[in-house]
């Protein structure tokens, strides 16, 4: 077993695709970099933390990004969302079997503010597109820094979700909460609650991801050859009953513990464990230590 959080993004590539496939399109030799990050003094990668290009999984052409999490957090850029749009426009042109993104991130590149802000917008105009043109999608979630931000949204715009139970998808992450609100609101030292609220099991048993695997690059192989054809169309059905995932979400808890809050109390029930038991899981307070295959049976919706 390979661990898939501890591999850095090429080595992902090298282990989780057909063995020598990879092509990788402006490599770090042809330095593409970041012309904010040079303006502000901040050292930059020759890749601008993502690499794209094509490659075989399990015999078929896919297309595939892979964002480097030790660089600046897997933050999105200028460049590095360009990069990501190209790589979703020339899907369209060649029609690989699928798409794949390689997720490690936590959102925009603050030190880019608006040029980041657009560049992901773009890339989630350009991924809806290819899922639009027929081509399926694929998000594997499961590095160091998790799944953030703006990064968390292009996520849940694709057709699959592949999570390692300790893979981490929100839209906010645990310090931008806590910045936020106070830590009263959610402290993101305690990794627990921080694992319990965006973790991979949690994303699984509420419907939010569609594969749930340990943290093995084996693992993350079988299940995107296995979403390889999970194409799933854009349509006013698939919308509505998305919708009607999120308020029947929205609605399983009791008002008085809806209010947003971590809603820790004296017998250690906070709310994910509150939201686990009103999905029908018994012995929420369990779900944590049991294992991945365990987990995978509990699932409800």
């Amino acid at each position: 077993m390979i661990s898939y959080a501890e591999c850095s993004a090429r080595e992902r590539l090298a282990l989780l695709l057909d063995a020598g496939s990879f092509h990788e399109w402006l490599p770090p030799s042809e330095r593409v970099t970041s012309p904010h990050l040079a303006q502000l003094g901040v050292p930059c990668a020759f890749d601008d933390g993502v690499a794209v290009g094509r490659a075989m999984l399990d015999g078929r052409s896919v297309f595939v990004a892979a964002q480097e999490g030790a660089f600046m957090g897997g933050g999105v850029g200028e460049v590095h969302g360009a990069k990501l749009v190209g790589l979703m426009q020339r899907a369209l042109r060649d029609r690989p079997a699928a798409v794949l993104l390689l997720a490690e991130s936590g959102g925009v590149r603050l030190h880019e503010a608006n040029a980041g802000l657009i560049a992901v917008s773009e890339v989630m105009r350009a991924l809806l597109d290819v899922r639009a043109a027929g081509i399926p999608v694929l998000v594997l979630i499961g590095g160091a820094n998790g799944c953030f931000g703006g990064m968390g949204i292009v996520a849940r715009c694709a057709d699959y979700i592949v999570m390692s139970d300790v893979g981490r998808l929100a839209m906010s992450g645990p310090e931008v909460i806590e910045a936020s609100h106070g830590v009263d609101e959610f402290d993101s030292r305690d990794r627990a609650l921080v694992w319990r609220t965006t973790g991979g099991k949690h994303r699984w048993l509420t419907g939010d991801c569609d594969a749930l695997v340990e943290d093995d690059v084996a693992a993350f192989r079988a299940a995107a050859i296995a979403a390889i054809g999970e194409s799933r169309p854009l349509t006013l059905a698939a919308l509505e009953q998305e919708h009607a995932l999120l308020t029947a979400r929205l609605h399983a808890l009791p008002a008085e513990n809806a209010d947003g809050a971590n809603g820790a109390n004296n017998a250690g029930i906070d709310e994910a464990m509150r939201l686990w038991s009103a999905l029908g899981i018994a012995d929420a307070q369990q779900v944590p230590e049991l294992s991945v295959e365990a987990v995978r049976a509990l699932r409800t919706i």
